[in-house]
């Protein structure tokens, strides 16, 4: 692997503070696409969820279903654990502005009415996990040591 492209995927510019973005927001994401994909913790499951998504237009909604639940639910574990942060953190972004415009947009901002300060502050968690990478204690360092081992053993090729 290229380094320069894996500094850029595992790198990270945060110290403590993304620990402390990643782990709660990981797995607060993760439950939420629990109750999606396996109606855990009082969820409505695939069947359930698809059927909602698909009353309010976000269809095929089983399809849909599935994706938001495992974007929330593996996306959330990979940030709970700091492993491929950056992806992990975009694809949460992108799960919650497809949550905020598709379902709470029309509510207002506060969660009382339903509305999307739930959501945007998910949405900018993980803008901010995407931009910093997963912090001093994410596997991402682990997964970038042991590329940049790799790198320095590997002979060039003869021309």
């Amino acid at each position: 692997m290229n380094t320069q492209f894996a500094q850029a995927l595992f790198g990270s510019t945060g110290g403590f503070a993304a620990l402390v973005l990643r782990v709660p927001a990981g797995l607060i994401l993760a439950a939420h696409g629990a109750q999606k994909l396996f109606a855990w913790f009082g969820g409505y499951g695939l069947e359930g969820t698809g059927q909602w998504m698909a009353s309010i237009g976000l269809e095929p909604g089983y399809l849909m279903a599935l994706m938001a639940g495992s974007a929330e639910f593996f996306g959330g574990l990979a940030l709970a654990l700091g492993l491929l942060t950056r992806p992990a953190a975009l694809v949460s972004a992108i799960a919650m502005l497809v949550a905020i415009f598709a379902v709470h947009i029309g509510n207002g901002l506060f969660m009382s009415n339903n509305g999307y300060e739930y959501a945007l502050t998910l949405f900018v968690v993980s803008v901010a996990l995407a931009i910093q990478g997963g912090g001093r204690f994410a596997l991402d360092n682990v997964l970038l040591e042991r590329l940049g081992r790799g790198a320095a053993y590997r002979k060039p090729l003869a021309a």
